[in-house]
């Protein structure tokens, strides 16, 4: 193999092995018995729980809801959690009443929301086992089934142009049932708790992205492998 720049080459050969290297320790499960992509993966995960708690906020907006009273008609995808979904609602204080997958409900919109607040909050807070004892039934199943019907409640809302009730139950389905729902099961981090620890691993991702690039840089540099401008043809 013909080299035309030694040093360059052999600068390039030490930065892609090392990098080889280092790319072997973070498959590893040395990060606490895991590797680093799931170590940096539930890390983010954990702050991205923790910043997104707005829960006793949703809480309070909620409470202007209460004595509005609505009718609304909203469809699952099978009978028997139709049946599931009225029984969560009628223990939210709802009237329900059911025909195939169909659910025609009517109750007080503050009193509904603060039964799914509730338990959107116990979920949040990894107490799943409180909302499956309360409705008698997998505690995500439960939620599901709270962001189903009350999905399909925010359009029938909106059909009768109660926009400000509509509004308030997507935001507490986007702000509380979610959350609680995606991140169960993961424990809370605020970003300042692991402000190093976060400035760290961007900083190492910056660096390693720049490792590769110089490595496969030099090793061309070193095999007289080189882009450069070309000169521009003079006329005689």
């Amino acid at each position: 193999m013909l080299i035309a720049n030694k040093s360059s080459f052999m600068v390039g050969s030490i930065l892609a092995v090392t990098f080889w290297g280092a790319l072997t320790l973070i498959f590893s499960p040395i990060f606490g018995g895991k590797n680093g992509f799931e170590y940096s993966d539930d890390l983010f995960n954990k702050l991205a729980k923790g910043s997104s708690y707005f829960i006793p906020q949703i809480v309070k907006d909620s409470q202007k809801f209460n004595g509005n009273n609505i009718s609304v008609t909203a469809k699952v995808d099978k009978p028997e959690n139709a049946q599931r979904a009225q029984h969560i609602f009628n223990l939210a204080g709802a009237k329900v009443e059911t025909n195939g997958s169909e659910l025609k409900l009517s109750g007080d919109l503050g009193v509904i929301l603060a039964a799914a607040l509730k338990d959107s909050d116990a979920m949040y807070h990894n107490r799943g086992n409180e909302v499956a004892t309360r409705y008698g039934m997998d505690e995500k199943d439960a939620m599901a089934l709270w962001w189903s019907v009350l999905n399909k409640s925010v359009k029938e809302l909106q059909k009768a142009g109660k926009i400000e009730e509509a509004n308030g139950v997507f935001e507490a389905m986007q702000k509380a049932i979610e959350p609680a729902y995606n991140f169960y099961r993961i424990d809370a981090e605020s970003v300042t708790s692991k402000a190093g620890t976060l400035t760290g691993l961007l900083s190492f991702y910056i660096v390693y992205t720049m490792w590769w690039g110089f490595a496969i840089y030099s090793l061309f540099d070193g095999l007289g492998l080189s882009m450069k401008k070309a000169r521009v043809k003079k006329e005689v």
